[in-house]
């Protein structure tokens, strides 16, 4: 299955759901009024994309159907794919491009870091890279054995301490080692923080200050996010944003979830840039971001044909 098909596959009942409520919107007719308009944002909002991303690509839909005389809803529509993918936040820094590099990985539990991270590092490995893995998720059970487990499928090196060991600590030896054995990615797993409780995020930035500072090579903090959250990781998004000063998102679980649009929202609101979008469980299925490839999994493809 091509990198395409595998997105499209796991974008799948996000596709139909979004696919479905444009069925509605366009059996009321072709003309571009008000009420198209007000639809069309509607369905982007029921989409997961968010109030901000809906409002900017409507905005900018709009806009351009004027400038350009387009004559209906379907002329809009083909233009739709492209307006989604620039909405996405981009930027020429990358954490996984090649260039050294540390990166924290931060999120609620459940999100899929330790996962992530341990896909990251075989990916990492495979590459030719000199990866070493840092367990600074101190607290839940059995995540230092979880990652253990990844370190071996990835044959890379693994920092560690008992269990309820300082996090902090953890990272600053993972930062001491990766320097005396020359690596040049290193990838350290955090526990998971409730977004709502000041005391854990306080703790959690003690522990990216400590990698900001102590780290030669440039420090990435990236927020793994659960798809099927919907809104509810957009409030998650905005506090770690807040509080840590996020420089990425990958997104998870992609392929279980109707509320793929949650992507656009928080990139678009935060700003900030997708790395990779997981659609499965699969070694093979944390693929790189690409804004046209997600937009056209995400909504489809619509003419007057298909869409009545």
């Amino acid at each position: 299955m091509g990198f395409f098909d595998r997105i499209s596959e796991g974008l799948s009942r996000s596709r139909q759901k979004f696919t479905e409520q444009m069925n509605v919107l366009l059996d009321r007719g072709p003309n571009l009024d008000d009420d198209f308009w007000d639809d069309l944002e509607e369905t982007l909002i029921l989409a997961d994309m968010g109030g901000s991303a809906a409002s900017q690509v409507v905005e900018n839909l709009r806009d351009e159907a004027t400038r350009k005389a387009l004559p209906d809803a379907y002329a809009v529509l083909d233009r739709l794919n492209d307006e989604l993918a620039s909405t996405f936040a981009t930027t020429e820094a990358n954490p996984f491009g090649g260039e050294p590099a540390c990166v924290l990985f931060v999120g609620i539990n459940g999100a899929g870091k330790t996962t992530t991270v341990g896909k990251l590092a075989k990916e990492g490995a495979d590459a030719g890279r000199k990866v070493i893995l840092g367990s600074a998720d101190t607290f839940r059970a059995a995540a230092i054995e979880q990652l253990e487990e990844w370190s071996r499928r990835a044959n890379v090196p693994i920092v560690e301490r008992e269990r309820g060991s300082d996090p902090a600590s953890v990272c600053y030896d993972t930062l001491e080692r990766a320097e005396a054995d020359g690596c040049d990615l290193v990838l350290i797993d955090t526990a998971g923080r409730l977004h709502t409780s000041d005391d854990l995020m306080r703790e959690l930035q003690k522990v990216v200050n400590v990698v900001r500072k102590r780290s030669k090579a440039p420090v990435y903090t990236v927020l793994v996010i659960d798809a099927t959250t919907g809104q509810n990781g957009l409030s998650q998004a905005r506090v770690f944003d807040k509080a840590l000063d996020l420089d990425g998102v990958i997104v998870t679980k992609l392929d279980g979830t109707a509320k793929g649009g949650i992507a656009l929202a928080v990139s678009h609101e935060l700003g900030l840039p997708i790395y990779k979008i997981g659609v499965g469980e699969g070694l093979g299925d944390l693929k790189d971001f690409d804004a046209h490839d997600f937009a056209r999994a995400l909504v489809g493809e619509f003419d007057e044909r298909e869409a009545r």
